[in-house]
């Protein structure tokens, strides 16, 4: 299994912002965090993240094809870089994309100083985060009942 990490232009917001709706609606239905999850935001705020100099875009390409993405906010001052968020979609999850998509990342802007978060609930997700090398910071938000953010960080 091999991907690459293709840089997104703003001309592809519509593609990307399509998909993050798509891949994340199920977790949408499941915890109703309406205010916070990447299906309910709107593509205007997709776009504002294209017009920020420290957010990259990247498309995970697998056989040719878009299977996921990954937006990583680096400052390049130092600070800690950020996975905000990773997706693949649903028909190519489960076959290492996001971990290999991760270290590409990690080989694009530097394998140290990392942070991201995710749904405590999705254990799946906390597993490939710690497995990579990532620890709780032992910061946590409680969105509602059903969902809590937990905060990683890569040191």
């Amino acid at each position: 299994m091999s991907i690459t990490l293709k840089r997104i232009g703003a001309d592809e917001c519509e593609k990307l912002w399509k998909m993050q709706v798509e891949a994340f609606t199920e977790l949408l239905e499941k915890y109703h965090d309406y205010d916070i999850s990447p299906a309910n935001e709107p593509m205007s705020r997709v776009m504002e993240r294209f017009e920020q100099s420290f957010t990259y875009y990247y498309f995970i390409m697998a056989g040719g094809a878009a299977v996921g993405a990954i937006r990583v906010v680096d400052m390049k001052d130092g600070s800690s870089k950020r996975v905000s968020p990773i997706f693949i979609m649903k028909e190519h999850r489960g076959k290492g994309y996001a971990q290999a998509a991760m270290r590409e990342a990690e080989k694009l802007h530097g394998g140290e100083g990392w942070a991201l978060d995710t749904i405590l609930q999705e254990r799946g997700n906390c597993y490939l985060y710690e497995k990579m090398g990532y620890h709780q910071t032992g910061e946590t938000h409680v969105i509602n009942e059903r969902m809590t953010i937990v905060n990683y960080e890569k040191n």
